[in-house]
Parts: structure tokens; C-alpha cells; sequence
């Protein structure tokens, strides 16, 4: 039996990048997906390829940062699938600049997504997952959450305040049978990421021990064993997939 059989997955920002592989990573397991996200094109081409294999794979254009479209999506989501088990909040952005010359419009939309984006979600499933005496929620914080990055305050709150979240939920929730945890990637190999330039990867590949970038396939392992039954104990973690790196 596959690890997730009979499972259904909500995975925000599924579309490309690590939540793209997740995606595929979560579906490989037996588990129906709902995707959320913003680009279009690319959420129906990816659930036109998982459906060719008869998988049941749903795309929902979601802006995680609309309060109100979540609470509507989810319920879309519910009616559509019968129930929702796993939510993995991925979806994030970046808009980065120091300090000085960072403005209220880049801090605020980083915020928007990345923060207010998971407690959108997540407030959106709770009560449906207490219902049920069951879920998995699982949130993509960041290494940088935890060390902090030049050129990142916005980022940085975010994923520290998801962290932050996180325990707090695994709290209130984990006696409703919900497991709550999130997990900190590091340097991984993304469209992003490639864009940049050399001496900046090898940079990235010098802090981290292990001598590479992560692949978004090393992400989705992660969040793929936090969802199933092996991690029925673990909740209010953060796990660090990362490489051992150097901060």
C-alpha cells in the first residue's frame, strides 16, 4: 500500500518549483491533491500530465493572501473531494532589499503571502480537520527564519513568524489529533536560484556541507514523511533540510 492512499492534499503554490514536486512526490503516494496558485497555465499543464495516469489531480487559482477566496476555495476543495487531510502551506514570494531602501509595498506583500498567507490556509482547514479527529498541516518555513539574511528583512519575518505559528498550532490543535509542523529548506535548487549567477551558487554550494544545492525532490521528501502515518508523533517541529548548512 502506498504511504498516503485514500489521502487528500490541499499544496499551495503547486504549480512549479518545490511545490511542484510535491505535488507529483504526494500523488507517487497514493494521495488525491487539490493545487493551489496564481499561474494558471501552469497548474492545468501540470494536472493534465498527473491525470494522464488517472490520478485524481484538481487545480484552484488561489491568492493565499485573500481571506475570503481561501475560505471559499477550501470549501470548493471539501465538496469536491469529500474531505481534506494534508494541507502543505509552500506557497511564498520574495521582493528583497535592505533595509533603506526596502518599501512598504515589498515588505507588505511578502508578509501577505508568507504569513498571512499560512494562517489564511491553515484557519480555513482547522476546523474541518477537528471535525474529522485528523490532518497533517505542514508549513515552508526557511533557514534564513532561523539565521536571518542580508537583504531579507521581509522574508525573515515571515518565515521566523511561521515558525513561530507553527508551535503555537501544534499546540492548540495537536489535541484534536492534528499534527502541526513546518519545515526550514535551504539553499535549493529552484528556477529562481539558477537565474542567479555563478559565483552566487558557488557561494551557496561552498556553506552547505554536503557540497550541493538541495533539489525541490529533497523538499518534498520531507514534507511527504510529515504528512504519512511514520510521523504520527512528531508536531510543533521545525526540520531543517538543508544540507548541514553553515550559517
Amino acid at each position: 500500500m502506498k504511504r498516503l492512499e485514500g489521502k487528500t492534499a490541499v499544496i499551495t503554490g503547486g504549480a512549479q518549483g518545490i511545490g511542484k514536486a510535491t505535488v507529483i512526490k504526494i500523488v507517487e503516494e497514493g494521495a488525491s491533491v487539490a493545487v493551489w496558485d496564481l499561474n494558471e497555465e501552469k497548474g492545468n499543464q501540470l494536472v493534465n500530465e498527473l491525470n494522464k495516469d488517472e490520478q485524481k489531480v484538481s487545480f484552484y487559482k488561489v491568492n493565499v493572501a485573500n481571506f475570503e477566496e481561501v475560505i471559499t476555495s477550501m470549501k470548493r476543495v471539501i465538496n469536491d473531494f469529500g474531505k481534506v487531510d494534508i494541507l502543505i502551506n509552500n506557497a511564498g514570494i520574495t521582493k528583497d532589499a535592505t533595509l533603506k531602501k526596502m518599501t512598504p509595498e515589498q515588505w507588505q506583500q511578502v508578509i501577505d503571502v508568507n504569513l498571512t498567507g499560512v494562517f489564511n490556509c491553515t484557519q480555513s482547514v482547522s476546523a474541518h480537520m477537528t471535525e474529522r479527529g485528523s490532518g497533517r498541516i505542514i508549513n515552508a518555513s526557511s533557514v534564513v527564519g532561523l539565521y536571518g539574511n542580508f537583504g531579507q528583512t521581509n522574508y525573515v519575518a515571515a518565515k521566523a513568524g511561521v515558525i513561530g505559528m507553527t508551535k503555537v498550532w501544534a499546540r492548540e490543535l495537536g489535541r484534536k489529533g492534528i499534527c502541526v509542523n513546518a519545515v526550514a529548506p535551504g539553499f535549493i535548487v529552484t528556477e529562481m536560484v539558477a537565474a542567479m549567477p555563478d559565483k552566487v551558487i558557488q557561494m551557496m554550494e561552498e556553506k552547505t556541507p554536503l557540497g550541493r544545492l538541495g533539489r525541490p525532490e529533497d523538499i518534498a521528501n520531507a514534507y511527504c514523511f510529515l504528512a504519512g502515518d511514520e510521523a504520527s508523533f512528531i508536531n510543533g517541529t521545525t526540520l531543517c533540510v538543508d544540507g548541514g548548512i553553515i550559517s
